[in-house]
């Protein structure tokens, strides 16, 4: 080849090495772009500077145009990114469901099922199906659905599915309808919630057993004497509670030891109510004012024997003005003073455990001798022994034994009757499963029917069964 024509060739080559470089000087350019919209803020993206092509031979008898080989662009490792937080729930998706069913079978085996006109007969103000009739009976079925608003408030709603309507077709009453029981918003008024406002209908803080939740009670039934203040346990109004954090660990530990307490209420409690009753219009211009305080305490320091142990000790009272109905129809127009007080004592079962509640007070019941409705006075309670096998080849076991004694009225019967009642009572609870409950108990029962109607009183012996379920 001569001269001109290896000139020639030499320019040739430059040129195309030349549109090889920005080539591949345009594709690095191209993935520093994508490395940077990829690598985290503050990151720049790590690109290899760019590699100049070899130079060309500037003689015909040069070798073949060769490229260097440039380096492998490896992308920079991008940094995990930090996990995005989750994304805030709506306050309908803090809600949860849950609830229980009590199923029962009572069965009078001895003493008076049925009486003659004026004559009392074995009857229960707190369980209407104990009769001459009842078979199976669905005690209770309460549904609840509660949760977080915010940080500082909550809700709780519980209905029944297992009320009654009175007063039907020839005066027959209907089971099973859906009852309000409690609907309540709870406003914490500090950031660790130990101190809450109650606005609602919710429980009445009087009475350890009836703050306690019949689902965690071992008695199938509520006492007398500590119920008759509050029938029915709630009413609406708005109730401050208190827990100092100490006290709450205790309970906490309880609750994880699965010991029975008696449910989301405040070491102290003060709080005033419309003092009607459950579900009732009232009837007075006054409010009903109830205060309670509670305080649990461990025995360590007492020895070896009540390691582990820990008693409870509190009081309560309340005042208020009540208006019974009357047989003739309606509401009394006179109110009645019906103030209480009380106190409650425990050791929680460990193995062995007691409990005991007395009341002392006036309400409104029926005095025989006049024939007319009067503040009277009121007192009874109940004293029981508990016991606890918390894991066996079967299940927990809780055996109890209970004593309950009451004078005075029910004021939410018609013409307020004064009961007399005097009960001994042995029973079990089994738990074969967290989800099931058998209850078993034989009772000894010496009481006045709650009907000014009948007198005297009705003695005799019940066997009561209950399977509840829990959901």
């Amino acid at each position: 080849m001569g001269a001109p024509q290896a000139a020639f060739a030499s320019e040739r080559d430059d040129a195309r090495i030349a549109d090889l470089q920005r080539q591949v000087d345009e594709l690095r350019a191209i993935v520093r772009t994508l490395q940077a919209e990829r690598a985290p803020a503050g990151m720049a993206a790590a690109t290899p500077a760019a590699t100049p092509l070899a130079p060309a031979a500037s003689s015909a008898a040069a070798a073949p145009v060769q490229l260097a080989a440039a380096p492998a662009t490896v992308p920079a490792p991008v940094a995990a990114s930090a996990k995005p937080a989750a994304p805030k729930k709506a306050w309908y998706e803090k809600l949860q469901l849950r609830g229980y069913t009590q199923l029962r079978l009572n069965e009078i085996v001895s003493g008076p099922k049925n009486a003659a006109s004026g004559l009392a007969r074995i009857r229960s103000v707190q369980d209407s199906g104990i009769n001459d009739t009842g078979n199976f009976s669905i005690r209770r079925a309460r549904l609840v659905v509660q949760g977080d608003l915010s940080d500082r408030v909550s809700l709780y709603l519980q209905g029944d599915f297992a009320g009654a309507v009175n007063n039907q077709s020839a005066n027959e009453p209907r089971q099973n309808f859906f009852q309000l029981r409690d609907a309540y918003a709870d406003l914490y008024l500090d950031k660790h919630k130990t101190l809450k406002v109650r606005l609602g209908q919710s429980k009445v803080p009087f009475g350890w057993e009836n703050l306690q939740s019949s689902s965690n009670r071992l008695p199938l039934d509520r006492t007398d004497a500590i119920n008759a203040p509050v029938p029915g346990e709630r009413d609406l109004g708005v109730v401050a509670y208190y827990t100092p954090p100490s006290i709450q660990k205790i309970w906490d530990e309880l609750s994880h030891d699965g010991q029975k307490l008696f449910g989301n209420y405040g070491a102290f409690g003060v709080g005033v109510f419309n003092g009607q009753g459950t579900n009732r219009v009232e009837k007075t211009e006054g409010l009903m004012t109830v205060a309670m305080a509670t305080m649990p305490f461990r025995l360590d320091g007492l020895g070896d024997a009540f390691k582990g142990q820990v008693a409870e000790i509190g009081v309560y009272g309340l005042k208020n003005k009540f208006r019974p109905e009357i047989r003739a129809g309606g509401v009394s127009t006179e109110s009645y003073q019906d103030d209480h007080i009380g106190f409650h004592a425990m050791l929680y079962p460990r193995p062995i455990g007691f409990q005991a509640e007395w009341t002392w007070g006036k309400g409104p019941q029926w005095d025989s001798a006049t024939s007319t409705i009067r503040s009277s006075r009121s007192t009874g309670g109940y004293v029981m022994a508990l016991g606890r096998i918390k894991e066996s080849p079967i299940g927990q076991i809780m055996p109890f034994a209970r004593w309950q004694h009451y004078r005075g009225g029910w004021k939410v019967s018609v013409n307020a009757p004064r009961l007399e009642t005097d009960e001994y009572e042995l029973g079990v609870e089994w738990l074969p499963l967290k989800e099931l409950e058998f209850t078993f108990s034989w009772a000894n029962v010496n009481r006045a029917e709650a009907d000014e109607r009948r007198t005297g009183r009705a003695k005799g012996d019940i066997l009561r069964t209950q399977v509840q379920w829990n959901y």
